[in-house]
């Protein structure tokens, strides 16, 4: 097999700057949940929520999130 076949196309995204978040509270990043919560998870606006709040965020702070949101303690509102 030549090198050629072997290697594929990978297109990395990251999510763009955003000036309202230089050095604060990444939590404003869920606005996913928000979008979420007002359009449904399968609005394209929604996914790029979810890749820049992916992207951004450590795992360890999503999991603490999730857990917070589940038992109604996140300090953000979320509501659409």
């Amino acid at each position: 097999m030549s090198s050629e076949d072997s290697q594929s196309a990978v297109v990395l995204q990251t999510a763009s700057f955003d000036a309202r978040f230089p050095n604060t509270n990444q939590s404003k990043h869920c606005d996913y949940y928000r979008c979420i919560n007002a359009k449904g998870e399968d609005f394209p606006a929604c996914k790029t929520f979810w890749r820049t709040y992916h992207s951004l965020c450590p795992n360890e702070w999503i999991a603490k999130w999730d857990e917070q949101r589940e038992e109604n303690r996140f300090p953000a509102k979320l509501e659409a």
